[in-house]
């Protein structure tokens, strides 16, 4: 059935919840309670709360036509209700706390009983009903001034009724219309290679909301734009252009992970490093830039320059300005769309079919509605969802003939009016969701699941007897995909965005209560009526500021902190004290990555919170208080590696639904984990010894668990019978099982009767199981009736003595099998049971399997040739199998990953594969039989090759190495020869040798001119590196690593063989004296020395000053220097300097090192100052680990050393950030 369209005024859903909740207050049930209702306060309350209901409509009419005096009455409303709401939630929590529902009589803790009386008793009583007298009076007051500002009542519709959704919830992105011309025209520019410029950015320019982003994703992956470029990378940039962010942003587009610092010097070297002769795509997506930000532009463009000839940069943006500032081509101006693609575009919005008989009635109303779209596809997307399924032909032409088109156009923002208008459509719930996004920041990333826990927490979801929150949340979430308020992201994977134009509109709408602390400088300030607060670390608006604000508003509801990372300077400034005593209405409570370790006893008094994350923090134990948050309905313990134990009165969270404890070490469950009967979520259950209180059979009452479940020390399940309690097979929302033994466990009987209990649903998609001691496996396991099964992991299961039959799992997809120890044969049973009247392939979707640490597996029969197996699989890994025999399968077509190491015994051909892609062998024999078929060239499109192991004296045919071939390895194979290629070998990007290649005196580096990294270790007669013909090299060589050799004493011509070389590490290399002739290479950026006694002494004594390097990191056992530098002098571009075991430093000499930000001082025991009066005042980070006088004299307060330091903004030691102020 086709929704009704009608949209809901925005409070609509609020004062509903409100009286919902004033409806089933009993008032009887406290004494408060009593006394509220004896003096006719409650029943004031919900008389107004009525009163104002039926005028919402009218209101939010009159504030879009911009009545301030009806905008300042909703926001008094607004207000009022917020404190409405938190008196009933304190009263209703009293309630349920005294009355025993939904658990057994007494079993709340009486420490519990005592807070929550502390809260509401303990108070001088005439104060709250004081607040109480004073909050009816004010919506009285409110109720008033409606009559005076003329709303009308209208009819109150019955709370929108959302099953009308849509089919799907994974609604398929809409077809692109009347941009194919544009694409072709932004591809011919990004496949020409004639431009002027070396790199060459082109601006796309159109007003917000016509297609730029879309245009740009659909060109971003046009197979054409693949082929041509080596590394592309996306980046929504937004109206905030932080170069830093950005940066840090490309790094990890274009497949790095940058450091957690914000020094851009070393960002944006490890972005060239990324770029470094590399024909790159970036896109920077909405960009709004103008002519005082050209040299930040021009900043942020420098690692480009490195990348290869005809390297893009493609910009959108709305901005003409921005595109001049930009551009080294002509701006590409997108046009609107014709009304022709537009009507295109709303028809497959609507999903109206040119065949259906309702077209000819709506067509003429409908191309007149997508007139008002003004030819921008989003206004299109958003009117179109807006009426999509819905064919009742006066709908259509009541949202045409609504006069608030003109209201909307006559608006000075620019917030396109066809997204007001299906912002007005919109039910109220759906409003007030959507408008809780405007607290993140623009283009900030967000997952479905976790946006609906929060707004299960802020209660922003209308309970439906029918449906757990969960699913409705989900439904809600679906209804804005569905109708363009969401979208998916474009950068990350099963991530959602808000278009900015459509977080504009939210922002407009969320007004004061929302408050977003990211740019100081473009922020107002904090209003006393602000109920969500955001802090960006990103940003630099400081911490500290908002911590003090929190005496200003004590009704927040929401604090999230976000972009803050582990290794970032942050102090807390007692924000978990100063929240917990000022901010007792909050809801929403998130100290993730805070360096926390411990949560103070005061959380207990937050009776309101639903939700609270302590994720990545340091946390050692949580407070028995914490069990006394009767609301609590999300618990996120994600990663808190210190967490041993939970509360012993878990039990007493009888709403929590959501219980996160993944990567916390906790070693026990608490008592009682039964009673949570509403857990939804539930990431690990650890198996504990009484069985009467935490043992498996708790499992059993929870019923609702979704998505995962991991089950850990199995092996204090005492037999089958015990297993059957958890009743795991009756769980069919889990999608993925992990049963765990522990590692120690021993224990076989009754394993397999166990094993068989914990059968799961044959709904789940991935199973995993660990440690299992039985001998042989269930006969439910790998039966066919799995159906949905594509992920099967078997690790440590020693005792087993076959393999279960796992071939005909219709869907199987990985394949891992781990540490059988005792398993000696894999035959005809693991492709099919004995007996089975099943046809068709064994494995027939499988595309990757491992066998893993197998120490007695001696065979591995083939199938028969009237079964074929494997037809799709694509990666195969033997790895530790040392007494396997025979040959692998040889018949695996699709085959193009494939890794043999450490079977010694197998008999080793390749298997018949099409295009095998990536060769990974260990051992004598294995070795030889890839050289040979090198040798044979029958290797043709092979990209990566690692061999190891192999004691034989043979020669490596460079001659017939594969044209291509990026990556080589060859490790431990000392008596291997790599000869002199005649020629050279262009695809070579990678090569390590390690212990390898005895009689290699000199590398040919000239030989391999596209070769990027080279990593040569323990290759003990290495003398040189040298080129046959050095003059005539192209080499581009970015990174050197040269450890344990020996014989190698200097480079004389490394310069000239390598001139673009970026990264050199040196290690155990004591006969280098000295450097290149000439200095270090010219861009070098990055050099680390380490045990090169004679080396260290000839750089301390270089003149390195106007040398580019940005990072030099030096380990120096020797005990020979006491100075640093010597009488050279460090380079003044040094960004990071790392001095480790120095053993006879004293004095650090930092003249000159205007951009040092990064100073790590390691077991230097005897160094106690620096040269000069101070450290260098860019300094930002100074880090201590291990004793020495310097660091002494800092935690004693030496003055002279506190004065020095008085310009460094962060210290760190030991791994702890402290202040100077705490330095004792």
């Amino acid at each position: 059935m086709a929704a009704k369209l009608e949209g809901g005024a925005y409070l609509s859903s609020f004062v509903d919840a409100v009286l919902k909740k004033l409806s089933s207050l009993d008032v009887n049930s406290t004494p408060m309670a009593r006394k509220l209702a004896d003096q006719d306060l409650l029943q004031r309350l919900k008389l107004s709360l009525r009163s104002v209901r039926p005028v919402l409509d009218d209101a939010e009419q009159k504030l879009i036509r911009n009545d301030q005096e009806v905008k300042r009455w909703l926001l008094d409303l607004q207000d009022a209700l917020y404190m409405a709401d938190d008196l009933l939630d304190e009263l209703s929590t009293k309630a349920a706390t005294l009355t025993p529902t939904q658990r057994d009589p007494g079993n709340y803790s009486s420490m519990c009983h005592s807070i929550v009386d502390s809260i509401l008793e303990d108070s001088d009583d005439d104060d709250y009903e004081m607040g109480v007298a004073d909050l009816v009076d004010k919506l009285e007051s409110i109720v008033e001034e409606k009559n005076g500002l003329g709303l009308k009542d209208e009819p109150v519709r019955d709370p929108e009724d959302m099953s009308w959704r849509i089919e799907s919830s994974l609604v398929e992105s809409s077809e692109i219309f009347g941009r194919d011309n544009d694409k072709e025209a932004i591809i011919k520019l990004l496949l020409d290679d004639t431009c002027y410029a070396k790199i060459s950015v082109i601006p796309i320019v159109g007003m917000g909301g016509v297609g730029k982003t879309t245009l740009a994703q659909l060109v971003y992956n046009d197979e054409r734009v693949d082929e041509k470029f080596d590394i592309k990378a996306w980046v929504c940039v937004s109206d905030q252009f932080d170069i830093v962010k950005v940066t840090k942003t490309l790094i990890e587009a274009a497949g790095g992970s940058s450091y957690n610092g914000n020094a851009l010097d070393l960002l944006q070297t490890e972005l060239k490093d990324k770029l470094m002769r590399k024909k790159f795509l970036i896109v920077l997506d909405d960009v709004w830039i103008d002519n005082s930000y050209s040299r930040q532009w021009k900043t942020l463009q420098k690692p480009f320059q490195f990348g290869k000839e005809g390297s893009k940069v493609l910009v959108t943006t709305r901005n003409d300005t921005t595109a001049d500032v930009v551009k080294t081509v002509p701006a590409y101006k997108l046009r609107l769309l014709s009304d022709t693609d537009c009507w295109s575009l709303f028809v497959k919005c609507v999903f109206l079919s040119p065949e259906s008989k309702e077209y000819s009635t709506l067509e003429p109303v409908g191309r007149e509605l997508v007139k008002k779209c003004k030819g921008l596809p989003l206004a299109v997307e958003s009117l179109g969802a807006l009426l999509r399924t819905n064919y009742d032909e006066e709908d259509w032409d009541r949202v045409l003939q609504s006069e608030l088109w003109e209201v909307f156009e006559d608006q000075n923002d620019e917030i396109i009016p066809a997204l007001n208008m299906s912002y007005h459509y919109l039910p109220s719930s759906l409003k007030r969701c959507f408008v809780y996004c405007s607290l993140f920041p623009k283009d900030c990333p967000f997952k479905k699941d976790e946006l609906v826990l929060l707004w299960m927490a802020e209660e922003l979801l209308q309970p439906n007897e029918k449906k757990d929150l969960e699913e409705i949340g989900s439904e809600y979430f679906d209804q804005l995909v569905a109708r363009s308020f969401f979208h998916s992201s474009s950068t990350y994977n099963n991530f959602y965005v808000i278009h900015d134009l459509m977080h504009d509109l939210a922002t407009a709408r969320a007004g004061e209560f929302y408050f977003r602390a990211e740019k100081l400088e473009e922020n107002v300030g904090i209003s006393n009526k602000t109920r969500h607060l955001l802090h960006d670390a990103g940003g630099n608006y400081p911490f500290s500021q908002l911590v003090s604000a929190c005496d200003r508003v004590k009704d927040t509801r929401t604090f999230f902190e976000i972009n803050l990372s582990r290794k970032d300077p942050f102090s807390m400034e007692n924000a978990p004290h100063v929240f917990l005593s000022e901010l007792k209405c909050l809801r929403v409570l998130s100290f993730n990555t805070f360096p926390l370790d411990s949560l103070p006893d005061s959380i207990g008094n937050l009776i309101h919170l639903r939700y609270l994350d302590l994720s990545d923090t340091w946390v050692e134990t949580l407070p028995e208080e914490l069990c006394c948050l009767y609301n609590l309905q999300t618990l996120k313990l994600n990663n808190c590696q210190h967490l041993k134990k939970l509360p012993s009165n878990m039990q007493d969270l009888i709403n929590l639904r959501h219980l996160d404890i993944r990567g916390a070490s906790i070693e026990e469950m608490p008592k009682g984990m039964s009673k949570l009967k509403d857990l939804h979520f539930l990431s690990d259950y650890m198996v504990g010894k009484h069985a009467d209180n935490n043992g498996v059979k708790e499992l059993g009452a929870l019923e609702n668990i979704h998505e995962s479940l991991h089950i850990h020390q199995l092996e204090n399940i005492m037999d089958g019978a015990q297993a059957l309690e958890a009743r795991i097979a009756d769980k069919k929302h889990l999608k993925g099982l992990y049963l765990t033994w522990s590692y120690s466990h021993s224990y076989i009987d009754d394993s397999q009767d166990i094993l068989n209990n914990l059968k799961p649903h044959r709904n789940l998609r991935k199973l995993s199981i660990n440690e299992y001691k039985g001998l042989t496996f269930p006969d439910w396991f790998g039966h066919s009736s799995y159906k949905n099964m594509t992920k099967l992991y078997l690790y440590g299961c020693s005792n087993c003595l076959e393999l279960p039959s796992l071939g005909q799992l219709p869907s199987l997809k990985r394949l891992r099998l781990s540490n059988f120890r005792k398993l000696q044969r894999v035959g005809a049973k693991f492709y099919k049971e004995v007996g089975s009247s099943s046809h068709g392939a064994a494995f027939p979707v499988l595309e990757s399997l491992s066998f893993y640490g197998m120490d007695c597996w001696e065979e591995w029969l083939s199938v028969s040739s009237e079964l074929d197996a494997f037809p799709l699989l694509r990666e195969l890994r033997v790895q530790h199998c040392p007494a396997l025999r025979g040959d692998l399968p040889s018949q695996l077509p699709a085959l193009q990953i494939l890794c043999i190491d450490r079977c010694g015994q197998l008999e080793f051909s390749l298997p018949r594969a099409n295009a095998l892609l990536e060769l990974s062998v260990e051992g004598p024999q294995q070795v030889e039989a890839v050289l040979k078929a090198i040798a044979h060239n029958q290797l043709d499109c092979l990209q990566s090759l690692s061999l190891a192991s192999c004691w034989s004296a043979t020669s490596f045919p460079v001659a017939s190495m594969p044209s291509s071939l990026q990556n080589l390895v060859i490790n431990g194979c000392p008596y291997l020869e790599f000869p002199m290629p005649q020629q050279q070998h262009e695809s070579l990007q990678s090569i390590s040798i390690s212990n390898s290649c005895h009689s290699l005196t000199s590398f040919p580096l000239a030989s391999f001119p596209n070769l990027t990294t080279l990593s040569i270790s323990s290759c003990i007669n290495l003398k040189s590196l040298l080129a046959s013909d050095p003059a005539a090299s192209t080499s581009n060589l970015l990174s050197l690593t040269i450890e344990s050799c020996p014989s190698l004493g200097s480079f004389p011509t490394l310069e000239m063989v390598a001139p673009h070389l970026e990264y050199l590490l040196l290690r155990e290399c004591p006969e280098i004296e000295s450097f290149f002739e000439g200095g270090l290479p010219p861009n070098l950026r990055e050099l680390q020395i380490q045990h090169c006694e004679k080396l260290v002494k000839y750089l301390a004594s270089m003149d390195l000053h106007d040398h580019c390097l940005i990072r030099l990191d030096i380990q120096h056992p020797y005990d020979n220097i006491k100075s640093f530098p010597l009488n050279g002098s460090l380079p003044a571009s040094l960004g990071t300097l790392n001095l480790r075991n120095f053993p006879s430093l004293e004095i650090l000499d930092c003249k000159g090192l205007d951009h040092l930000q990064r100073l790590l001082i390691e077991r230097c025991p005897k160094m106690q100052d620096v040269a000069g009066k101070s450290f260098p005042a860019s300094l930002s980070m100074l880090c201590f680990n291990g004793f020495s006088l310097l660091r002494n004299r800092f935690q004693t307060n030496d003055k002279l050393i506190l004065s020095k330091m008085s310009d460094v903004q962060n210290i760190r030691v030991d791994g702890a950030w402290i202040s100077k102020g705490e330095s004792t």
